[in-house]
Order: C-alpha cells, then structure tokens, then sequence
C-alpha cells in the first residue's frame, strides 16, 4: 500500500470535514512591490539573480531576491543602484499597476509554482490568521513576547502566519502544534472543522479583511511606489535626479541619543592614525536567552575586517552551550550577512538573539540557540535584521 504524503492527506481532511474555499481572498497577496527588474535582467542577459548581486554589493542576495520578486518595498537608493547594474534609467523599474495593461495575475506568475496556489490550503491559511488575530484581540495576555514563551512561536513567525504567508501544512510540526494548542484542537482535522465553525458564526468578520483584501495591498503599493517615482525624479537644484542620502540605520545594538558615554566616542572618532581602532560594547541579560541595546561603557578592539557599523556585545548567558562562555564579546558586523558554520545576530522586538547558523537539506538557513532551545528560520527574518559576528574575545 503506497503512503500518501502530508499534501495529500490535508486535502483528504479537507474532503472530510467539508472546508471549501471563502471569496474575496487576495491570491497576489505577497507581492507587494511589481516591478521590472526581473524584465531588464533578462534583456541585459543575466540569467542568475546571483549574477546580477554580484555586482551590486550594496544589497544582500537575499533583499535583491526578496526585492525582485516583489515581497519587500525596495528604497530608492536600492533602485538607483539596480538601475545602474541594469544600464536602465531607475524611473522604468518601477510599474503603474492602475495602467490598463498591467495584469498581476500575468506579473506574478513568473514568481508563482507551475501548479499555482491551492484554494483549499490558500482558504485555510487566511481563516487561521484571522483567528489568530481575533483570539489575540480577545485576550490582552497573548502578546508576542507570550506567544514565544508558552507557544514557541517566534515574532517572525507569528507575522507571517497572521499574514497567511503559506500554508498551514508548509509549517513545521512543532508550529502546527503550536497552533493547535493555541486555537484549543488537537489535530488538523479538528483544526479545519473549526475554522468552519467559526467562520459560519462570523466570529472572524472583523480580523478576516485584514489579513486578505486586495484592496489594501493595492493601496500600499500605489502609495508607496508613488513616493519611491518622487524621490527619483525630484531635482536637487543641479538638474540631475536627486540622490536621497541614506539615512542612518542604527546598526543591531546601536544607542539611542544621548546614550554613548564620552568615552567611547572619543575612541569611535580616534585619529586615522590610530593602529587600533575601538568599538563601543553593549548588553544587558533579558529573559529569554534575548541581550538588551545596553552600553556597559566597555571598549574592544575591532577585527581588521569589521565594517563601519560594526560593534561589540556582550553575550550575557551561554545560550549556545559551554563553549561559548557568557562573559565574552562578540565582534557584530550589520552590514554582512551569515553564512553556515559561523554566528550571527538577529534583531527580534525586545532584544537581540545570538544564534549558530546552518542550512538544512532544503537549503534553508537556520539559525540555533541552545539555552533557550530555539530553532529560527533566517530566510524568513528581514536582511536588516540579520548582522553576522565576526569574532569572539573570551574573559
């Protein structure tokens, strides 16, 4: 007798338990940002999105991926720098999806599997999100930081499951089951009659226009693309198009104003005849295993290829085993990314996370803690909230 895989078995409980699919869901959801850069990589015969970052080093693989297919707004600095790999004036990456001749469906599905999206699991999807919204709208103690303690899901991941981001039997087990203890079901076909139920009772009116309305991706994006063709077309004086300087990012772990002590400012702004140059150091112990953007006033020396914004911190607990004491300082470089077999530092919404990196046999990057035990998707975390350790000093 054959065994049938996860797929197949979700769509026999579907049979079962009678889900059909609900109207008005945004199938093009998770684009965002249309655009043309995909069209001018191929007209400038670049066949790999690895090719084309390659020559743009100012934007990580992954943000270019993210950009290029439409899931993540890029700034217009990142256009202009795409524009200028392309040989493309920046103003014609950018699409006017109110023209008559755009078609999202056609756009999307350069980006989409052959077979196309699943209504069945597509509906499923958005009707958990929109519990989970309204079970976290009821009680005011489900917060984020709650729902990764007593549940296990982490922020990220929490988003994107509020956000029907994919579906339900594309999560792992343990968030299945996180899921299921926190809707009160014990299985996945529990879980589908009650989506059911609960729809047909009306409990999710209000949070199910939030998570699927076409009408305020559109919005977004209309809004957005509008201000990225201003900033690119607005004049600075000299009839050239305006280049908007980058803001200031505060690097993973920067202070906020009035936070660096003297003294680690004057060692940041050291002559350029310096042979050492130093780094402020912060952190603070939070619960959680998570470090705190606290200064300690400590200095330490950077690595000769740290970047600019590279800073130190103290790791506080041994959350990645004996091995790595918690009295050290780790070297963090924001404008790098990880790769396998090193450390890097992710950015959640109460504090920093230290984590060992590896891939597993889909090629996905996962990120490991020990103490707490922690298993994190990095492709599922914003590039700018990744930043790679480049050294450790031990105490």
């Amino acid at each position: 007798m054959t065994q049938k895989n996860g797929r197949s078995r979700s769509k026999d409980i579907r049979v079962k338990t009678g889900l059909r699919p609900i109207s008005g869901i945004d199938m093009f959801r998770t684009f965002l940002f249309p655009n043309n850069i995909r069209e001018y990589r191929k007209k400038k015969n670049i066949g790999s999105l690895l090719q084309l970052s390659q020559v743009i080093p100012t934007i990580t693989y992954i943000r270019l991926s993210k950009i290029e297919r439409g899931e993540i707004f890029a700034r217009a600095d990142e256009i202009r720098d795409i524009a200028a790999a392309l040989d493309v004036a920046p103003e014609r990456l950018l699409i006017d999806i109110d023209d008559p001749a755009f078609d999202i469906a056609v756009w999307a599905a350069d980006f989409q599997a052959p077979g196309g999206m699943d209504p069945l699991a597509d509906s499923l999807a958005v009707l958990v999100a929109a519990a989970v919204r309204a079970r976290r709208a009821a009680n005011a103690s489900l917060t984020i930081a709650a729902l990764e303690l007593d549940y296990g899901i982490a922020p990220v991941i929490l988003s994107r499951i509020e956000n029907a981001y994919k579906p339900i039997d594309r999560w792992s087990a343990d968030i299945r089951q996180a899921l299921y203890g926190l809707l009160g079901v014990a299985s996945a076909e529990e879980l589908e009659q009650h989506m059911i139920a609960v729809h047909a009772q009306g409990d999710l009116d209000t949070t199910l226009p939030l998570v699927a309305n076409p009408e305020t991706r559109i919005a977004k994006t209309r809004r957005k693309v509008l201000a990225l063709r201003h900033e690119l077309i607005v004049p600075d004086g000299s009839g050239k198009p305006r280049r908007k300087a980058r803001a200031a990012q505060p690097a993973l772990g920067t202070l906020s104003s009035g936070e660096t002590p003297a003294p680690v400012l004057d060692a940041i702004h050291a002559s350029d005849n310096a042979t050492v140059r130093l780094l402020p150091v912060f952190g603070a112990p939070l619960n959680d295993g998570l470090i705190a953007r606290i200064a300690t006033g400590e200095q330490v020396e950077a690595p000769r290829n740290a970047g600019l914004r590279a800073y130190g911190l103290r790791i506080c607990r041994p959350t990645l085993g004996a091995g790595l004491p918690g009295r050290s300082i780790i070297v963090v470089d924001p404008d790098r990314f990880p790769s396998a077999g090193g450390l890097a530092v992710i950015r959640e919404e109460e504090g920093l996370r230290l984590l060992s990196i590896t891939f597993d046999r889909q090629g996905r990057m996962l990120g490991y803690s020990e103490h707490p035990d922690r298993e994190i998707a990095i492709d599922d975390i914003a590039p700018e909230h990744v930043a790679t350790v480049l050294s450790a000093q031990f105490e």
